[in-house]
């Protein structure tokens, strides 16, 4: 009897630390398109590292230096191009406010989405990697 009780027991604690560690996020937008559509439900796994090629969600309440409009869905998933210390890709330099030579600085990401259409780091700029992303 003890068994089944600790069994139980081991069960609920692995569905809150998968809880918390695992969202599902349904795609809204086309930016991520072909690999994603509208419609999609994306598995995430919340993590601290993030790695360049990685796609990342992140919660699209607009991180400070994001604008403010067109309104946005409550996620946004792009693709990680560059981390800390890699060069600012050329084509995300002007709304970063990079120069030539540049470097990402510490605490930010550069992120596009996959498709033709797509609001993210060619407009925006960095992306704070700080804003509760998960990969």
């Amino acid at each position: 009897m003890w068994y089944v009780l600790g069994a139980v027991a081991v069960l609920a604690v692995l569905a809150v630390v998968a809880r918390r560690a695992l969202v599902v996020v349904r795609v809204s937008g086309v930016s991520m398109a072909p690999t994603f559509r509208p419609g999609d439900q994306v598995l995430v796994r919340r993590t601290a590292a993030v790695r360049r090629g990685q796609v990342v969600v992140f919660e699209s309440t607009r991180p400070p230096g994001w604008g403010t409009r067109p309104p946005a869905p409550p996620w946004a998933i792009k693709r990680v191009t560059a981390v800390p210390g890699d060069p600012v890709p050329g084509d995300v330099a002007e709304a970063a406010k990079a120069r030539p030579g540049d470097r990402v600085p510490e605490g930010a990401l550069v992120v596009v989405g996959d498709g033709t259409s797509s609001a993210d780091s060619r407009v925006y700029g960095y992306l704070p990697a700080r804003s509760g992303s998960a990969g």
